[in-house]
Protein backbone atom coordinates (compact mmCIF):
# COMPACT_ATOMS: atom_id res chain seq x y z
CA UNK A 1 0.00 0.00 0.00
CA UNK A 2 1.59 3.57 -1.51
CA UNK A 3 1.03 6.11 1.53
CA UNK A 4 1.55 10.17 0.49
CA UNK A 5 3.89 11.83 2.56
CA UNK A 6 1.61 14.51 4.56
CA UNK A 7 2.68 16.54 7.92
CA UNK A 8 1.73 15.72 11.34
CA UNK A 9 1.08 17.91 14.19
CA UNK A 10 4.46 18.37 15.07
CA UNK A 11 4.64 19.36 10.74
CA UNK A 12 6.61 15.97 10.46
CA UNK A 13 5.82 13.79 7.98
CA UNK A 14 3.32 11.33 9.11
CA UNK A 15 4.60 8.19 7.31
CA UNK A 16 6.58 7.17 3.72
CA UNK A 17 6.07 7.87 0.49
CA UNK A 18 6.73 4.90 -1.26
CA UNK A 19 4.93 0.97 -1.79
CA UNK A 20 5.64 -1.32 1.67
CA UNK A 21 6.66 -4.87 0.54
CA UNK A 22 3.90 -5.96 3.29
CA UNK A 23 2.37 -9.18 2.31
CA UNK A 24 -0.57 -8.48 0.56
CA UNK A 25 -3.34 -10.97 1.96
CA UNK A 26 -1.65 -9.49 5.55
CA UNK A 27 -1.59 -5.49 4.37
CA UNK A 28 -5.35 -6.40 3.45
CA UNK A 29 -6.64 -7.79 6.83
CA UNK A 30 -5.30 -4.55 8.21
CA UNK A 31 -7.82 -1.48 9.11
CA UNK A 32 -5.23 1.49 9.77
CA UNK A 33 -5.96 5.22 11.01
CA UNK A 34 -6.30 7.85 8.99
CA UNK A 35 -2.33 8.59 9.32
CA UNK A 36 -1.93 5.17 7.67
CA UNK A 37 -1.15 3.51 11.15
CA UNK A 38 -1.81 0.37 13.39
CA UNK A 39 -1.05 0.10 17.11
CA UNK A 40 1.32 -1.88 18.25
CA UNK A 41 1.22 -3.79 21.98
CA UNK A 42 4.75 -4.97 22.82
CA UNK A 43 4.95 -7.31 25.69
CA UNK A 44 7.82 -9.73 26.81
CA UNK A 45 6.72 -12.85 25.33
CA UNK A 46 7.46 -15.15 28.20
CA UNK A 47 5.54 -12.96 31.04
CA UNK A 48 3.32 -11.46 29.19
CA UNK A 49 4.44 -7.94 30.82
CA UNK A 50 3.23 -5.08 28.68
CA UNK A 51 6.00 -3.11 27.93
CA UNK A 52 5.04 -0.50 25.97
CA UNK A 53 2.65 0.88 22.55
CA UNK A 54 4.33 2.16 19.43
CA UNK A 55 3.00 2.95 15.60
CA UNK A 56 3.29 0.47 12.36
CA UNK A 57 2.52 1.01 9.19
CA UNK A 58 3.31 -1.33 6.32
CA UNK A 59 6.79 -1.02 5.72
CA UNK A 60 7.61 -1.04 9.65
CA UNK A 61 5.08 -3.94 10.40
CA UNK A 62 7.03 -5.74 6.87
CA UNK A 63 10.34 -4.86 8.63
CA UNK A 64 9.50 -6.51 11.75
CA UNK A 65 8.34 -9.61 10.22
CA UNK A 66 11.56 -10.28 7.91
CA UNK A 67 14.10 -8.80 10.42
CA UNK A 68 12.91 -9.87 13.66
CA UNK A 69 13.63 -6.59 14.87
CA UNK A 70 11.40 -4.27 16.22
CA UNK A 71 10.74 -1.90 13.77
CA UNK A 72 8.43 1.46 14.70
CA UNK A 73 7.21 4.13 12.95
CA UNK A 74 7.87 7.91 15.41
CA UNK A 75 5.07 9.77 14.80
CA UNK A 76 7.12 12.77 16.13
CA UNK A 77 10.10 12.28 14.33
CA UNK A 78 8.62 11.35 10.80
CA UNK A 79 10.73 8.40 10.16
CA UNK A 80 11.41 4.77 11.01
CA UNK A 81 13.17 3.50 14.41
CA UNK A 82 14.77 -0.34 15.30
CA UNK A 83 14.36 -0.70 19.16
CA UNK A 84 17.57 -0.20 20.74
CA UNK A 85 19.65 0.88 17.46
CA UNK A 86 20.55 4.07 19.68
CA UNK A 87 19.58 2.67 23.40
CA UNK A 88 21.00 -0.59 23.13
CA UNK A 89 17.75 -1.73 24.54
CA UNK A 90 16.32 -4.12 21.57
CA UNK A 91 13.56 -6.22 21.35
CA UNK A 92 13.96 -9.18 19.34
CA UNK A 93 10.63 -10.39 18.09
CA UNK A 94 8.89 -13.88 18.51
CA UNK A 95 5.88 -13.84 17.73
CA UNK A 96 3.24 -11.48 16.08
CA UNK A 97 -0.61 -11.58 16.82
CA UNK A 98 -3.33 -9.61 14.75
CA UNK A 99 -6.41 -8.49 16.54
CA UNK A 100 -9.46 -9.46 15.56
CA UNK A 101 -10.33 -5.96 13.91
CA UNK A 102 -7.18 -5.85 12.73
CA UNK A 103 -6.74 -2.67 14.12
CA UNK A 104 -3.53 -3.32 16.36
CA UNK A 105 -0.92 -5.83 16.47
CA UNK A 106 0.55 -7.40 19.78
CA UNK A 107 4.51 -7.93 19.38
CA UNK A 108 6.08 -10.41 21.36
CA UNK A 109 9.65 -10.07 22.57
CA UNK A 110 12.70 -10.53 23.68
CA UNK A 111 13.08 -7.83 26.03
CA UNK A 112 17.04 -6.29 26.23
CA UNK A 113 17.45 -3.63 28.99
CA UNK A 114 14.28 -1.13 29.50
CA UNK A 115 11.44 -0.84 26.93
CA UNK A 116 10.87 2.65 27.74
CA UNK A 117 12.67 6.03 26.89
CA UNK A 118 12.61 6.70 30.62
CA UNK A 119 15.01 3.92 31.45
CA UNK A 120 12.07 1.96 33.17
CA UNK A 121 11.50 -1.95 32.32
CA UNK A 122 8.25 -0.53 30.85
CA UNK A 123 6.32 2.05 29.73
CA UNK A 124 3.38 1.52 32.33
CA UNK A 125 4.82 1.92 35.67
CA UNK A 126 2.54 4.73 36.88
CA UNK A 127 -0.43 2.89 38.26
CA UNK A 128 -3.47 5.61 38.57
CA UNK A 129 -6.35 4.79 41.31
CA UNK A 130 -9.70 2.80 41.07
CA UNK A 131 -12.20 4.35 42.73
CA UNK A 132 -15.07 2.68 41.12
CA UNK A 133 -16.76 -0.72 41.74
CA UNK A 134 -15.12 -3.75 40.40
CA UNK A 135 -16.28 -7.13 40.67
CA UNK A 136 -19.11 -7.29 42.74
CA UNK A 137 -18.93 -9.79 45.75
CA UNK A 138 -19.47 -13.34 45.60
CA UNK A 139 -19.66 -12.92 41.52
CA UNK A 140 -18.21 -15.93 39.95
CA UNK A 141 -15.94 -16.72 37.45
CA UNK A 142 -15.77 -14.82 34.11
CA UNK A 143 -18.22 -13.26 31.94
CA UNK A 144 -19.81 -15.71 29.38
CA UNK A 145 -18.32 -15.00 26.19
CA UNK A 146 -21.44 -15.91 24.37
CA UNK A 147 -22.73 -13.15 25.54
CA UNK A 148 -20.20 -10.66 24.59
CA UNK A 149 -20.09 -11.95 20.91
CA UNK A 150 -23.99 -11.75 20.64
CA UNK A 151 -24.74 -15.78 20.22
CA UNK A 152 -26.66 -15.86 23.82
CA UNK A 153 -29.05 -14.19 21.97
CA UNK A 154 -28.98 -16.54 18.58
CA UNK A 155 -29.35 -19.56 20.65
CA UNK A 156 -26.14 -19.62 22.11
CA UNK A 157 -25.20 -20.77 25.94
CA UNK A 158 -28.10 -19.28 28.57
Amino acid sequence: MERVSESNSNGAPAGPARPAALDPTIAARLRRGPDGLVAAVVRQHDTGEVLMVAWMDDEALHRTLTTGRATYWSRSRGEYWVKGATSGHHQFVRSVALDCDGDAVLVSVDQVGAACHTGHRTCFFTDLPVTGAGRPEGAAGAPDAAADSGTAASGGRS
